[in-house]
């Protein structure tokens, strides 16, 4: 695009080109407005190739000489054979009807890394690849200087970098470009001719809310599975300062003057929200009264992010200059204290500043008012006793509300569930046509899984959000099958846990909508050498969390009975997030013995002895599986080794890998020599052996036969967590 911020009038414009070679641009018939700056003593022509390249060059000497080419300016997009080198960048539109420069930009970083930045008024931040990530956990090199990526005809991208991926519909010669959208996200879009519409056929940001600048400062961004993915809400206190353009924020809707004394500001809590950077400094194992005088003590402290760390077993504080990048979601574990002025619940606040904060209603730090119409006329004794005996009423019952919720939140247990929110289904999912969901996956084409409730397609919705969607076999489509995986899945809230956005009941077709995650399954990545032991340390640890959450923390004892590495998923990060639970049994906390199973669950291999034996069920059965995933991750061998036959003869030869590992601890001569024996060499030799040897340790526990013996989740997470930082 020529002149894009300063584009002609439309009227009476022209493209010229001039014999002396020079391609340029007037306004108005007048003004020069851009050109190539170009020359040539031989005669030039501009031509159009196939593969969209602008081409400016000399025809009157042997050999074709390119004075200038399209493809050497790309604006917001690249081409297929169009490539990104270290002297262009990809800079985005303003808005969806604004080609002008735009706030996000696509470039080679000086590390030689494709990033993307985001490029504000005020401020500018890199958000892709992940920050905190250093290039080799984001996958990339910095060894090649080349920088040099490209967009082939099939739908592959290679980048110098080591960034590389494959569209939806690769392996078909199709009009395809790659843009950098105004959103800041970058999408590969494909169609078959001029006369059908784009479809996204591969983006790279799958959470729209992660992107910097999205919803300006003093502002988060939540998923909204209704609109566009995200939803833009101002903080308590802000009001939009442009309502039509959310890149511009919210500004506060008082005056805030320094006041250091602990009277002078008051402190509102906003829950699961998350602000990156731009704190005045990092303070471990801080108290929250030492975090809340630290901000007071400051000026420019406009709030806290107070956070516990898992690892440490500590809070962190974060003071804030500046509220920007704004996330909020129940899966994180963390939150913003505002600091406003001690007058600040004089002002009437507008509704929508609180909308959104039902988590807030037991917490003394916010305020709400409430919607009432009152009558002014026409009452008399009668009417206002009654009045007042429904108001009475109505405040007692808020007042036992209130205190029943905020003793839950004091006593523990079940408060931490109770406060991360637990919606009903209705709300917390969007319903699907079918024909919607098979044009989503272009007609089920493309098939990433598959197990034994169904088949898992890739798709794209019309939101732009890259989706996974299982497909339920017609065995497995019975409605209260179908609804008990729903009503799971909806009570599930965890970084660990994959995340249901939606599902589709019509006539015969039951389908589930779920988040894509871009590295698949534990099992395609077990030969891997990208996933080094911390990383399979990590894996096993957040594996760890996630049933430790579904067995403890959840509304309901859940049981997952079908722990594989075909069941554990991996995001862009190598973190691991537990998945499919359509052979799962909710289990009644009083009745944790419940053993109403109707058929064995689970895979050969990974089952536990009480499902063969028709011993009692309980939540001992995921321990012994995720054991047995442990130890195939670390060895690469399969557990059942080749047998075959789940009776109860050939049930101890599925216990072939178990046993295989005591025997190489049992006759080794060191500590050493057993663990190289048993890891396979796909790991490397770079490991902390006793962090190993701690890992081996746990998994051969979760493993006993006799399942008293066997750890709970829980406290395979504390052992794991305690060597998590060796």
């Amino acid at each position: 695009m020529a002149n894009r911020d300063q584009p002609v009038n439309g009227k009476r414009s022209t493209l010229s080109l001039l014999k002396t070679g020079n391609l340029l641009l007037e306004d108005a018939g007048e003004f020069v407005v851009w050109s190539t700056q170009t020359s040539s003593p031989s005669s030039v022509e501009l031509v159009l190739s196939n593969t969209g390249n602008l081409v400016l060059r000399e025809t009157g000497t042997s050999r074709s000489v390119t004075l200038w080419q399209s493809f050497d300016f790309p604006t917001d997009t690249l081409l297929p054979q169009q490539q990104l080198t270290r002297f262009t960048k990809l800079i985005s539109s303003r808005s969806d009807s604004n080609h002008s420069s735009g706030f996000y930009n696509m470039f080679f970083d000086n590390d030689n890394v494709i990033s993307l930045l985001y490029n504000g008024p005020e401020i500018s931040s890199i958000y892709w690849p992940a920050p905190w990530l250093v290039s080799w956990e984001a996958g990339r090199s910095t060894y090649n200087a080349s920088r040099i990526a490209v967009l082939d005809s099939f739908g592959n991208f290679s980048s110098s970098d080591n960034l590389g991926f494959t569209t939806s519909d690769y392996g078909s010669v199709l009009q395809r470009r790659l843009t950098l959208d105004y959103d800041g996200n970058v999408r590969v879009y494909s169609r078959k001719n001029g006369t059908e519409e784009w479809y996204v056929s591969w983006q790279a940001i799958s959470n729209p809310c992660t992107i910097h600048g999205i919803c300006g400062a003093n502002s988060t961004c939540a998923y909204d599975p209704a609109g566009s993915g995200r939803k833009c809400s101002c903080l308590p206190g802000y009001k939009p300062t442009n309502g039509s353009d959310w890149s511009q924020g919210c500004e506060p809707i008082y005056n805030s003057p320094c006041n250091k004394s602990d009277t002078g500001s008051y402190f509102l809590r906003v829950p699961n929200s998350d602000f990156y950077g731009y704190d005045s400094g990092f303070f471990p194992n801080y108290t929250f009264h030492e975090c809340l005088k630290l901000c007071l003590q400051s000026c420019n402290c406009l709030g806290i992010q107070y956070k516990f760390n898992t690892s440490g077993g500590h809070f962190n504080c974060y003071p804030k200059t500046m509220l920007l990048n704004g996330y909020r979601s129940p899966d994180f574990l963390g939150d913003i204290y505002l600091k406003v002025p001690a007058g600040f619940l004089q002002f009437t606040l507008p509704e929508a500043l609180f909308e959104e904060s039902n988590n807030t209603l037991c917490d003394s730090s916010g305020t709400i008012l409430l919607d009432r119409t009152y009558r002014t006329s026409y009452e008399d004794g009668k009417l206002r006793l009654l009045l007042w005996f429904a108001s009475a009423s109505g405040v007692l019952e808020m007042m036992c509300i209130l205190l029943v919720c905020c003793f839950l939140v004091r006593t523990g247990g079940q408060s931490d569930a109770y406060a991360q929110g637990y919606l009903p289904v209705g709300t917390g999912f969007r319903k699907y046509g079918y024909s919607e969901l098979k044009k989503a996956s272009r007609g089920f084409s493309e098939e990433i899984g598959r197990g034994a409730a169904g088949i898992v397609y890739k798709g794209e919705l019309s939101d732009l959000r890259v989706v996974a969607i299982k497909r339920l076999r017609e065995a497995y489509q019975g409605e209260d099958e179908f609804l008990d995986e729903i009503s799971i899945i909806g009570r599930l809230n965890h970084m660990n846990l994959i995340k249901m956005w939606g599902y589709c009941a019509e006539g015969k077709h039951r389908l589930l909508v779920y988040e894509y995650v871009e590295k698949g399954s534990l099992a395609e990545n077990l030969v891997s050498s990208a996933l080094d032991f911390n990383r399979r340390f990590s894996i096993a640890l957040g594996m760890a969390r996630g049933l430790a959450y579904l067995h403890e923390e959840c509304l309901e004892w859940i049981l997952h009975c079908d722990v594989k590495p075909q069941n554990i998923l991996l995001d862009s990060s190598y973190k691991p997030k537990v998945a499919d639970f359509g052979l799962s049994k909710l289990l009644n906390r009083n009745d944790p013995d419940n053993s109403n199973f109707s058929r064995i669950r689970g895979t050969r291999g990974y089952m536990a002895p009480e499902w063969v034996f028709n011993l009692s069920i309980t939540s001992k059965v995921d321990v012994y599986s995720y054991g047995i995933v442990v130890l195939e991750m670390l060895t690469g061998k399969s557990p059942t080794m080749g047998v075959q036959g789940v009776d109860g003869t050939e049930a101890k030869q599925h216990w072939r890998l178990v046993i295989w590992v005591r025997e190489k601890r049992a006759n080794a001569s060191s500590k050493a020599s057993w663990l190289k024996q048993i890891v396979h060499p796909f790991i490397g030799w770079k490991f902390n052996s006793d962090r190993l040897e701690i890992l081996v340790e746990v998994a051969l526990q979760c493993v006993e036969e006799d399942k008293d013996a066997r750890p709970t989740m829980r406290q395979v997470v504390e052992m794991l967590q305690r060597h998590e930082n060796d």
